[in-house]
């Protein structure tokens, strides 16, 4: 049961929200709260969060709830497609005769081989490639 417990935790951080879903739970749960509070700020995740940030005594509940899951999964994506070019550098120089620098250019390749390591398939599933 102690192992379950500890185990949850890394199982959970390895999920990762798409953009697409982010945006859509953004606009289902603060698209009112925008338009009020927010209008003219541009869909980059900082700006939006902080200006929601600033109004937040004005901001409905569930926005405040989903705002953050929103914006923490949007991070989350971020540090997962930048980890892909560190767990599969191995893959991307050995088996798709590339070079750690070019992994967007490998990754076709690292979709289509099999053997690749569970880490960098780990990686590319967290990333949203696969």
């Amino acid at each position: 049961m102690l192992i379950l417990v500890l185990a949850a935790p890394s199982l959970a951080s390895a999920e990762t929200m798409s953009f697409g879903d982010a945006a859509a739970l953004l606009g289902k749960s603060c698209g009112k709260d925008i338009d009020e509070n927010c209008r003219g700020v541009s869909f980059d995740s900082s700006r939006l969060k902080d200006c929601l940030y600033r109004n937040q005594d004005s901001v409905s509940a569930q926005c405040k709830v989903d705002y953050v899951r929103a914006f923490e999964a949007i991070q989350k994506r971020i540090a997962a497609r930048a980890a892909v070019a560190k767990m599969c550098e191995y893959e991307v120089v050995k088996r798709c005769r590339g070079t750690a620098k070019e992994i967007s250019k490998s990754l076709e390749c690292l979709l289509a081989t099999s053997g690749v390591s569970a880490r960098c398939n780990q990686a590319i599933g967290d990333a949203g490639y696969r």
